[in-house]
């Protein structure tokens, strides 16, 4: 099996999610990179915030929230503990943790542990950081312009050129990633567009977020994307279940995938709309309450990582209303369209 060629689909399925794969080690995600969740608990109270306000648009106290790809669970738990300062003190709320790993130890009883997000949902589904790793083939052009997908050896991580892309991923190309010419690479987007389709469906109300470092149509990367992680540092992305293997998302496709009613914005503007911005306390604090200045820089500090620009800040965040009268459909191929902004979602009763 480790000298086997196969594309970058199936062997980045087995390595991250087989039954020795990446995402089964007991350390989890968070043993080997930082994300937004784990650089501040400011982030989980963010979204703890756009829970209440999800809440207060259903007209409801009782309330579900979902956190997919949840890692070890530290985002939801981080979301439940920063509740009652958000102003959710009232809330009924049904947690679930989706995740293909076991469920961790110690984790809070209120968390269900689940490997799909569970059905008719009414509230808040976010997915930070999970797109990205939703395996997908990568295609690249020989020199006589044919789009090939990109076969990889499991034990060296070695490629060559299988066969030419046809059917539903060379539509995908077309629309969302376009040759650059001999040489060049794309990531195929098609399986997150469904896996984010599939999800977003699972919500009978409320909205949906995505969450993941982005690229956009007519600036992809000419080279594509994909890279491995390991210990905290970028390494060379090899499909034996030793390291991390992601790549940037489509999310403008995925915002296609998931229906109308989305919208698409930077971290930085989605934060800000829900009190994240950054900004350093007054330096007249330092005189009168220099603990009290003290522990704000140090939270200002905090959210300018999450905000910061060529970092966090950029990272997109894709939202979708999800009315009851009328679920994104996963076939949906409309464009994305100017929306209310996950951080003050509108009721639900028009979609």
């Amino acid at each position: 099996m480790m000298d086997e060629w196969r594309g970058w689909q199936e062997a980045a399925e087995a390595a991250l999610y087989g039954d020795e794969g990446f995402y089964r080690r007991p350390e989890g995600p968070a043993g080997h990179f930082r994300t937004s969740v784990h650089a501040s608990p400011l982030f989980a109270a963010a979204v703890a915030r756009l829970l209440v306000r999800t809440a207060a648009g259903l007209g409801t106290a009782d309330v579900d929230l979902v956190d997919m790809g949840a890692g070890r669970g530290e985002l939801v738990t981080g979301v439940l503990a920063a509740l009652p300062a958000a102003g959710g003190a009232d809330l009924a709320v049904r947690a679930y943790a989706v995740e293909l790993a076991a469920r961790p130890d110690g984790l809070d009883p209120r968390v269900e542990w689940c490997a799909e997000p569970p059905p008719g949902v009414r509230g808040l589904l976010f997915a930070n950081e999970w797109l990205d790793n939703v395996p997908l083939p990568v295609a690249e052009t020989d020199d006589e312009g044919v789009e090939r997908y990109v076969e990889v050896r499991t034990r060296d991580g070695a490629e060559r050129l299988g066969a030419p892309v046809t059917g539903a991923d060379a539509e995908w190309l077309r629309r969302w990633w376009p040759s650059a010419g001999p040489g060049s690479r794309a990531e195929i987007g098609r399986p997150r567009d469904e896996a984010w389709a599939d999800a977003v469906a699972s919500l009978s109300a409320g909205l949906a977020v995505a969450v993941d470092y982005t690229h956009a149509r007519g600036q992809r990367p000419p080279y594509g994307t994909l890279t491995g992680f390991r210990a905290g540092r970028e390494v060379r992305p090899v499909p034996d279940g030793s390291c991390d293997l992601t790549a940037h998302v489509a999310l403008d496709a995925c915002a296609a995938a998931g229906g109308r009613d989305a919208d698409l914005r930077t971290q930085r503007e989605a934060l800000a709309a829900l009190g994240i911005t950054g900004g350093r306390p007054p330096l007249t604090l330092a005189s009168t309450d220099p603990a009290a200045y003290v522990r704000t820089l140090s939270t200002a500090g905090e959210a300018a990582e999450l905000t910061a620009r060529g970092g966090l800040g950029d990272f997109g965040w894709l939202s979708h209303v999800v009315s009851p009268a009328a679920q994104p459909s996963p076939s949906a191929q409309s464009s994305p369209t100017t929306q209310p902004s996950p951080s003050a979602p509108s009721s639900p009763s028009g979609d």
